[in-house]
């Protein structure tokens, strides 16, 4: 189906290798409201763009909110995208102390009274690296947090879509002061390069579409068709059965290996959150664990400030099949049966 798709859409190619407006067609704007309507999401079509993927739509967004040297909140253990992008923007970027719910309501609004940020950045669904969800009440108190305050919240949705049902977004909390970037890498695929972004409001839209524009000109026409064309055939709701069934299985064997309570993870995460004892560091562990052929990272890259903890993200998914993440898992179980010295140093 998927070749297919890509059949047809070469059946229109020559249109498609020209220019564009940017933020998509209007079919692709229809597609992309069917698919942010799952989510509970109903903007009018001129608040909804087709961006190059969410990396250079989060770019753009914190380019409008805030200038060098200023302060933006997210969590204390956040996306390390993140961190590059504030980075590049020479943001000053503060970490906001979190419990098994997400941030807290009166950390956020302590530091809006004592850093007048200029906006709050937040992944929160099956959270990178942390895998936690904020339930609905939460997201309820960060919104009236961020209207007190007139604090932009930048929602990064990049897992929105991966559970069958869930807290509805912020945008849906707050549409008035959110921007919702509904990220297509991790539910059909990163190749596409695509998201979906909604702003705001129309006086945000302009200002936006200048700011991407120069960034990025347009996202691919191609990819934009071939993404409209599995929405509207139902390719996209068979990729998208397939993920969820896959880190779901995945999942399954992670629980069958290790000890209940001795990680964080969700029933269709795309990782687990492996706090490490026995004497192993973060460091030692990701070294260890190199040749095991799947992704292990120190918490390092995810911690905004402060001390990291001795936690790793370990990824299940990717290229790599059942079976040698089977292996995989094994050889950690391994691991941290024990100190470092009793473990096997090959795999």
């Amino acid at each position: 189906r998927m070749r297919e798709g890509m059949a047809a859409v070469a059946a229109n190619l020559v249109p498609l290798l020209r220019y564009q407006g940017f933020g998509g067609s209007g079919m692709d704007k229809e597609a992309a409201a069917v698919w942010l309507g799952r989510r509970g999401l109903k903007p009018a079509q001129e608040r909804i763009f087709v961006t190059p993927g969410a990396h250079p739509a989060l770019l753009a967004i914190f380019g409008l909110l805030a200038k060098p040297g200023e302060t933006v909140l997210s969590e204390i253990v956040t996306y390390p995208g993140m961190r590059s992008i504030a980075a590049q923007l020479r943001l000053n970027l503060a970490g906001l102390p979190m419990d098994g719910d997400g941030i807290l309501p009166d950390a956020f609004a302590s530091a809006c009274e004592r850093l007048k940020p200029k906006a709050l950045y937040l992944n929160p669904t099956l959270q990178n690296p942390t895998t936690l969800t904020i339930p609905a009440t939460r997201r309820e108190e960060i919104s009236a947090v961020a209207r007190k305050y007139q604090v932009p919240i930048v929602e990064d949705d990049a897992y929105g879509f991966i559970p069958l049902q869930g807290p509805s977004p912020l945008a849906a909390t707050a549409p008035d002061l959110t921007w919702h970037i509904g990220g297509l890498a991790k539910c059909i695929g990163a190749g596409l390069r695509l998201a979906y972004v909604v702003a705001p409001d129309t006086k945000a839209v302009w200002p936006f579409v200048s700011a991407m524009r120069a960034n990025n000109v347009m996202a691919s026409p191609l990819n934009m068709a071939l993404l409209t064309r599995w929405i509207e055939d139902g390719t996209a709701d068979a990729m998208l059965h397939f993920i969820r069934t896959e880190a779901a299985a995945r999942q399954q064997m992670v629980a069958a290996v290790l000890s209940a309570g001795s990680y964080r993870a969700d029933p269709i995460s795309f990782n687990i959150w492996l706090p490490l004892l026995s004497g192993w560091t973060r460091s030692t562990f990701a070294s260890h664990m190199h040749s095991s052929g799947i992704g292990v990272l120190a918490s390092d890259a995810f911690t905004v400030e402060g001390s990291a903890p001795e936690a790793v993200r370990v990824c299940l998914g990717g290229p790599v099949t059942r079976e040698k993440l089977q292996g995989a898992l094994e050889f950690m179980a391994h691991a941290l049966e024990g100190p470092p010295e009793m473990a096997a140093s090959f795999f």
